[in-house]
């Protein structure tokens, strides 16, 4: 019997066992982004928790970051894709600085660009798992759309991601005006975090507010806000539904 080991092919290693992975599956992330035009510039709102699965693992992350001299983004989804989108946006601007020709890129370029990059990723089957929001004023004109991780993008006067667009949309839908003032517009901001507050696992009461106006990007420290949680419905919120007891 020949007990010599037979020879190996030289690509055995490339395997399954070696194939290129993806991210299937968002590992921590960020709930829901909440942005509206007002009458001086753009309002965002964005808690600061980081789910790791159903797991509130971090307190203070901050998912809105000011992008050029003209814009504002924030992100729901997994923290570290938003951190390479970051990385992508600082090229982005670095690359924009170098003309050095006195222009600048505005939000709806930077919106465009977001929505090329997050298409692009999606065709490769490796796709950055953020929902964005993109707003900012540029010689006067407010600009406020978003992006989703598979490239959908759109632009309107209000914009919500992740359980926001189900929860917070209808009230702004109902409440939003264009003449809005900036004390009216965290108010209505307050009230549909704090709805989200309510209905959300993954949110928590711990939020910024940022603004964009022509004279740049302000962001909140963060805060809470004031809670109700003697309604009869949260007593016993299964009471009456069907295969509960």
């Amino acid at each position: 019997m020949n007990f010599m080991a037979s020879k190996q092919p030289e690509n055995f290693l490339l395997g399954p066992e070696s194939d290129s992975q993806r991210t299937l599956y968002p590992y921590v992330t960020g709930t829901s982004v909440v942005a509206l035009k007002y009458k001086d510039g753009i309002l965002m709102a964005a808690d600061m928790g980081g789910s790791y699965g159903s797991t509130l693992r971090y307190k203070n992350v901050e998912r809105m970051k000011p992008i050029g001299k003209h814009s504002l983004l924030g992100a729901s989804g997994e923290i570290s894709d938003f951190q390479e989108i970051l990385r992508y946006l600082d090229d982005l601007i670095l690359y924009d600085n170098m003309w050095d020709d006195g222009n600048s890129l505005g939000p709806k370029e930077v919106h465009n660009y977001l929505t090329r990059l997050m298409y692009n990723r999606r065709n490769k089957f490796n796709p950055l798992w953020n929902s964005l929001v993109l707003g900012g004023v540029k010689k006067g004109e407010k600009y406020l759309g978003t992006v989703s991780m598979i490239g959908v993008n759109f632009e309107d006067n209000h914009v919500a991601t992740g359980f926001g667009n189900h929860l917070a949309r209808p009230i702004l839908r109902q409440e939003w005006h264009e003449n809005l003032s900036f004390e009216d517009g965290v108010k209505l901001l307050e009230k549909c975090m704090r709805v989200l507050l309510y209905r959300d696992r993954s949110a928590i009461n711990k939020l910024q507010i940022a603004k964009i106006t022509e004279e740049g990007v302000t962001i909140s420290q963060p805060y809470s806000l004031k809670t109700y949680w003697e309604f009869s419905a949260f007593a016993n919120p299964a009471q009456g539904a069907v295969g509960t007891w």
